[in-house]
């Protein structure tokens, strides 16, 4: 099949979160089943250009329709690690994309809103026609909209469209003026609780919810939390469109990419180990400890590592940093956060127990201080109030490292409690699962793996458990080929 991917990050040039990774492994994996796929992106001005190899026009005279006039726009062509990637430069007044950064603009609708037009315009005058357009987030919500409204009229007829929603946080209401830019007039037609009326905001329209209405087949990133999302606080008010939808939205799980997540070769450990040789394990255990000058002594290592806000479980966080230091046990910490109040917190724990030897505290991010941590803990805690999929425990398998997560989105499809699981038989469980967000479920799960830690062989088998299942990006490539197939045959 012939897919286009289009985003508006991709791991590496263009990456802030989650769906930069997305994007980049599952075309990855998708070209390795043998696919052709292309990805298209804005060409931004702060991208990592180093990453890019051959960077060339391939169309200089791309005119988007554009309120009553056009846009010029420029398409070029690159490889990014075997990928083609397509970037499209928008000229202009607004030069949409040369602002510094990726997002956080006061016309972010406009800019994503003409990102999904000149797509269209681009695949439509290169005769590109695709088997199928998998979009991703809210960004390009419009995507399908315009598809169906304006270019299956217009030659594109056949194409049919994917669309992944990674968070459903962030939607993108936006005020009506979008659909005159982009050439979607008829405000009573589009201003309808069926198709694009936000939920919330009566007199705006909903880039996300225009993506579920109009695509051929809608899914999130893991199963569990597709049935959160449409059960539950975290489809925030998207839940009855879901519904409305329900014979074409499900989950798909996320994947790691392997290559780049592999203890066996991973540059930044001192001590490389793989299933087999588990046991040098410890040694990178040993090389933080060192580098963070924590104390040496036989007690198990949790770690948090990721974003400090209010999904993670900000009040779990600091409670697990606490509980470990009560009951005979070390913690480390990388992340930081977008609000400086939560900074500060952070900031205010790590003077506190900076003397400590057996708690470090960094607040910030370092990837190679973060592989480390990967391969140094003994059991990494994610506490999210919600998690779509999640990059962290997926990792930490890898890695040999024991997830303590609570059961929501893709913790709950990831990682399976040792003691209790009725889904699966011991010898297939991976981990420790706690169901409640508060204090005492946490202590609960925390109180278990502290345990187990000691039980070496017990403690052994759950970690090399947690090795030995593929969540490699394989499995997940294969469930969205067969979508593909599904929908190209509506």
């Amino acid at each position: 099949m012939y897919i286009v991917q289009v985003a508006s990050e991709m791991a590496p040039v263009a990456k802030v979160g989650g769906l930069a990774d997305v994007v980049y492994g599952l075309t990855r994996e998708l070209e390795r089943q043998g696919h052709a796929v292309e990805v298209i992106l804005p060409k931004y001005d702060c991208m990592r250009y180093d990453q890019i190899h051959d960077l060339h026009s391939i169309y200089d005279d791309l005119w988007v329709p554009w309120y009553g006039g056009a846009v010029h726009c420029t398409v070029l062509s690159g490889l990014v690690h075997g990928v083609k990637c397509l970037f499209i430069d928008a000229h202009g007044n607004d030069l949409f994309f040369n602002r510094g950064n990726f997002y956080g603009q006061n016309d972010e609708y406009y800019r994503w809103a003409f990102f999904s037009k000149a797509a269209l315009e681009f695949m439509l005058k290169t005769n590109r026609r695709p088997d199928v357009i998998h979009c991703h987030d809210w960004q390009t919500g419009l995507l399908p909209v315009m598809l169906f409204e304006i270019y299956q009229h217009h030659g594109m007829w056949a194409q049919r469209v994917c669309y992944t929603i990674h968070n459903f946080k962030h939607q993108g209401p936006a005020p009506a003026d979008v659909l005159h830019a982009t050439g979607l007039g008829r405000l009573e037609y589009f201003y309808s609780h069926e198709r694009l009326q936000d939920h919330i905001k009566p007199k705006d329209i909903n880039f996300m919810k225009g993506g579920i209405v109009y695509s051929n087949f809608v899914n999130t990133v893991s199963p569990h939390h597709a049935w959160e999302a449409r059960h539950t606080p975290v489809g925030f008010g998207l839940g009855p469109t879901l519904d409305a939808h329900q014979s074409k939205f499900g989950g798909i799980l996320n994947g790691l990419d392997y290559d780049q997540w592999n203890p066996m070769s991973d540059l930044a450990l001192p001590v490389k180990y793989s299933l087999e040789t588990w046991d040098q394990k410890w040694k990178n255990k040993e090389a933080l400890r060192e580098r963070l000058w924590m104390r040496k002594e036989n007690k198990p290592l949790f770690a948090y590592v990721g974003r400090l806000d209010d999904q993670k479980g900000l009040h779990l966080i600091r409670h697990a940093i606490y509980w470990a230091l009560g009951n005979n046990a070390q913690f480390v910490l990388l992340g930081s956060g977008v609000e400086q109040g939560v900074n500060n917190q952070f900031w205010q724990i790590k003077h506190q127990l900076n003397d400590n030897p057996n708690c470090h505290i960094e607040i910030g991010f370092n990837d190679h201080l973060a592989r480390q941590i990967y391969a140094g803990a003994d059991y990494l805690v994610v506490p999210s109030n919600y998690e779509p999929c999640g990059l962290t425990q997926l990792i930490a398998l890898r890695y040999g490292t024991i997830p303590v997560v609570r059961y929501t989105g893709g913790l709950a499809d990831t990682v399976f409690d040792w003691d209790f699981d009725p889904k699966k038989p011991r010898e297939e469980r991976n981990g420790f699962v706690f169901h409640q967000g508060d204090a005492p479920a946490l202590e609960s799960a925390l109180s278990r793996a502290n345990g187990l830690y000691y039980s070496h062989d017990y403690y052994r088998q759950l970690a090399l458990q947690g090795m030995k299942k593929d969540l490699s990006w394989r499995e997940a490539a294969r469930h969205y080929a067969a979508v593909y197939e599904f929908i190209r045959h509506k």
